[in-house]
């Protein structure tokens, strides 16, 4: 599966933001998630279907606003021979925009970052918006096993999904009574057998995870000590070993230890991401405070800083709600840029060679603007929340906008 990148979130949980403040005035608001291997010819036949349906519904004016979203879609299907690589998502309906009268349709058609998984036609007072939400749900890889000298479970955590890849079991033999050959002896026998177990799993667990280069980390589990037997000793690849997150305590060894496991491990996982941020954030503060240190922050500063290919790391607030504007003075062809809040109405601007009235030509966001000139220069970018201390620092005391340099300026 292809990683989400930073930007592709942040463009999600925007679309996000906005759809989910749409509201219809009836059950007439058309969602449709179709899956890459969907045929359009299939998807125009059913839309056929429900505005034939569509003819049922009571109220006039919803079956009108829903016919309309129906016919809408259909038109906008006329433009794709076949679904993008990753689907298509639609959502189009009237939008009220004050008292009767005010409705207006609302369309939008756009490639999400992750495959459709499955067809979908939604029609309600609201847009369906969970496949979407889905999304921004944590969708990092980690290995999961559970282990004790009679059986093991192996498995692979992908967001919220559990996939169960290898299961095995040892034949060690339990407790015994000693009987006509020593004690000692068939215990070194039941530790060799157990050992020979060990090095089995770590194999098996080396093959699959070594096969997942993007595995951000693994879990393990069991009851008693073997699980922390298995971690201390000669088991694992190197790599796998030095991605060991924790150990936790479970009652089971099979799939229900796997879900033991996760379920104990969550707050762990919940904070691996959050520790990246701090981290990040940390790392810009130390070299703030640093005489020689390697970062800047402002918007106007990190612009420079980005145009000469300074930057090493970008920090952007997820919560920068801000626009960049530019003008273009018909006179003397002049342009100039502008950032102001997202809320407020673009300010008439003058130009400052001819002092003739300039023309707004553009509006981004600012966030999408300073990707763009990252992405220019190979520099990385990192959205920060404002979920930690430092994430709420970088947004209130630095503008929402900080890097990380290659070099002293």
């Amino acid at each position: 599966m292809t990683e989400v990148s930073s930007k592709e979130l942040y463009e999600v949980k925007r679309t996000l933001e906005e759809l989910s403040g749409k509201k219809g005035r009836g059950t007439e608001l058309v969602s449709v998630y179709i899956p890459p291997d969907k045929q359009v010819s299939d998807v125009v036949k059913h839309m056929r279907e429900e505005l034939s349906q569509s003819a049922n519904i009571k109220s006039k004016q919803t079956k009108k606003n829903v016919q309309s979203a129906i016919e809408v879609i259909m038109q906008r299907m006329k433009l794709f021979p076949k679904p993008p690589e990753k689907g298509l998502v639609l959502f189009v309906g009237m939008i009220p925009r004050g008292g009767p009268g005010t409705e207006k349709m609302e369309t939008y058609v756009f490639e999400p970052p992750e495959p459709v998984q499955t067809y979908i036609y939604h029609c309600n007072s609201e847009f369906f918006l969970k496949p979407l939400e889905e999304i921004l749900e944590d969708k990092e890889i980690y290995g999961l096993a559970v282990l004790d000298r009679k059986e093991a479970t192996i498995a692979i955590l992908r967001g919220k999904r559990i996939e169960i890849t290898k299961h095995l079991t040892s034949g060690v033999p339990g407790k015994h009574k000693a009987g006509g050959q020593s004690q000692r002896r068939f215990d070194r026998l039941i530790d060799l057998a157990a050992h020979e177990f060990l090095k089995r799993i770590g194999e098996h667990m080396n093959e699959i995870f070594l096969e997942v280069p993007e595995l951000k980390g693994v879990i393990i589990g069991g009851p008693g000590h073997t699980k922390e037997e298995f971690v201390e000793g000669d088991y694992l690849h190197y790599e796998i070993k030095d991605k060991i997150i924790t150990t936790v305590d479970t009652s089971y060894t099979g799939e229900f230890g796997i879900r033991e496991v996760l379920d104990k491990s969550m707050d762990v996982l919940d904070q691996i991401g959050v520790m990246r941020e701090k981290k990040l954030m940390q790392k810009f503060l130390m070299e703030l405070v640093n005489e020689n240190g390697l970062a800047s922050y402002g918007e106007a500063e990190v612009r420079h800083n980005l145009k000469i290919g300074a930057v090493e790391v970008l920090l952007l607030s997820e919560d920068l709600k801000s626009k960049r504007l530019t003008y273009q003075c018909q006179s003397c062809d002049n342009t100039q840029e502008k950032t102001m809040k997202k809320s407020g109405e673009a300010p008439e601007k003058l130009c400052s060679k001819c002092n003739e009235k300039m023309k707004l030509t553009n509006s981004k966001d600012v966030v999408d603007d300073f990707v763009e000139m990252a992405e220019e220069v190979g520099s990385k970018v990192e959205l920060i929340s404002t979920e930690t201390e430092e994430g709420t620092q970088l947004l209130k005391a630095f503008g929402g906008i900080g890097a990380i340099l290659r070099y002293r300026i």
